[in-house]
């Protein structure tokens, strides 16, 4: 059926109206060099024969499935249960919309206040948006929150260690409301608590710090409350929702917005996306956070049943009244978020976050008894550390990249002054005979 049900007649009155017999006509009218154009194509191929040349062409990629792939930045490697796939991969998810009717939208609407529920017991949290687009964009979106919460205040402290990416993006968001970015320096792999003090002032509007942050290492993030607090900034914490497993959660050391990118729960790293953004805060600035919220409430009948409880409805059709344009979610990917934590529960995800912190940290000791590579930082780390190593890193990676092994992300990419330095990422996915294979691999390359 055509997607525009227009009937016979229908198609015949608009043909007469512009002066036509037939709609071959129409198609005559037009030039024919436009009609057939003369393209620098090769000969055209059977089914068959592009089926081959298409696969011919994918088999040059190399998946992290097929590699030992030691890759993070952001992006995290994880075990995913095979529920997870198959419960999220369900027609009646896959192809769900927007839950405006929530009479027709109770499943969809369900799963997402169960995500949020539990994003709220994985963060220590009060309240938990339907997820945003990425962690990249709930990032940049707390900076609208913070600005157009405090009349007055437009200056945003960022650490050098929130994820290179995410700080790009602050930028783009903040460059249209005027908002100053102020980044805070690190100092032997950590942010430098000294600099963000002296910077905080009652001009400062928020303070994001992230930790783990960029390099792997934690952050003490207690401090940089008790920074925050004494000039009324927010305190936004850009969180590892699988590291929430082991360390202190953001409600524990009272910061006022966690955010972060939830592709860890769940999620394949695929190439760069789709993924999901989280944002949850305290009750008090329910009314604040972009996005929509589900609540759980009682019908006619005494039963239970989910709505769409907040949305700011400006965010639709009002957009120069909008706090924020951000309008949707990525709700099957939240979705599979959901699936995968109800999977594991809270013993699971611990075991996960310690199974991380296990080999990641076996695999610093091995490779830092390499000759000539040591650990950058003697900081406590979650799945990521540094690797100073004895050549450009670059050269490392395009090394080991011949031996089949991602060996991590070089930082002169985002940080030009460490060309000599190398972010590794190890996850319950890496083996004690796969991070000796990379030690090995190292080895043979001095």
């Amino acid at each position: 059926m055509d997607y525009v049900p227009n009937t016979e007649s229908d198609l015949q009155e608009m043909i007469q109206a512009a002066g036509f017999k037939n709609f071959l006509n129409i198609i005559e009218s037009i030039p024919e060099p436009i009609r057939f154009p003369k393209l620098n194509l090769p000969p055209a191929l059977s089914e068959m024969e592009l089926l081959r040349e298409m696969k011919k062409m994918g088999a040059r990629n190399v998946s992290a499935d097929q590699s030992d792939c030691f890759l993070g930045a952001g992006a995290y490697e994880h075990f995913i249960p095979t529920v997870v796939d198959y419960l999220a991969g369900r027609g009646e998810f896959y192809t769900a919309y927007t839950p405006y009717q929530a009479e027709a939208s109770q499943g969809t609407l369900q799963a997402i206040y169960e995500f949020q529920s539990m994003m709220c017991a994985l963060t220590g949290l009060e309240a938990s948006n339907a997820s945003l687009y990425d962690g990249s964009t709930a990032v940049a979106e707390c900076v609208y929150l913070s600005v157009n919460l405090q009349p007055g205040r437009n200056r945003i402290l960022v650490s050098e260690l929130v994820h290179p990416e995410y700080t790009q993006t602050i930028r783009t968001y903040a460059s249209g409301i005027g908002a100053e970015i102020v980044m805070v320096p690190h100092q032997g792999g950590v942010t430098d608590m000294d600099s963000l003090l002296s910077k905080c002032d009652n001009h400062t509007a928020a303070v994001f710090v992230q930790s783990p942050n960029f390099f792997g290492n934690l952050e003490d993030m207690p401090r940089v409350r008790k920074i925050s607090a004494s000039t009324g900034s927010l305190f936004v914490a850009v969180v590892n929702p699988i590291s929430l497993g082991i360390v202190q959660c953001p409600g524990e050391y009272g910061a006022d917005i966690a955010i972060g990118e939830g592709q860890p729960l769940g999620n394949h790293i695929s190439y760069g996306g789709p993924y999901l953004g989280f944002m949850v805060s305290s009750k008090s600035l329910v009314h604040k956070i972009p996005g929509r919220i589900v609540g759980k409430t009682i019908d006619m009948s005494g039963a239970s049943g989910f709505c769409l409880t907040l949305q700011a409805r400006e965010q639709h059709i009002r957009r120069e009244k909008a706090t924020s344009n951000i309008c949707t979610n990525q709700s099957l990917m939240a979705l599979r978020a959901t699936i995968y934590l109800s999977v594991l529960g809270q013993k699971g995800v611990q075991q996960v976050a310690e199974l991380n912190v296990q080999q990641s940290h076996f695999a610093a000791k091995m490779l830092a008894e390499v000759p000539g590579y040591s650990l950058a930082f003697q900081k406590p780390f979650f799945n990521e550390f540094v690797l100073k190593t004895p050549r450009p890193a670059k050269e490392v990676v395009s090394a080991l990249a011949q031996k089949n092994i991602f060996a991590g992300l070089a930082l002169d990419q985002f940080y030009p002054e460490l060309t000599h330095h190398l972010l590794v990422c190890v996850t319950e996915t890496k083996s004690d005979s796969q991070i000796e294979s990379f030690v090995n691999a190292l080895k043979s390359i001095i």
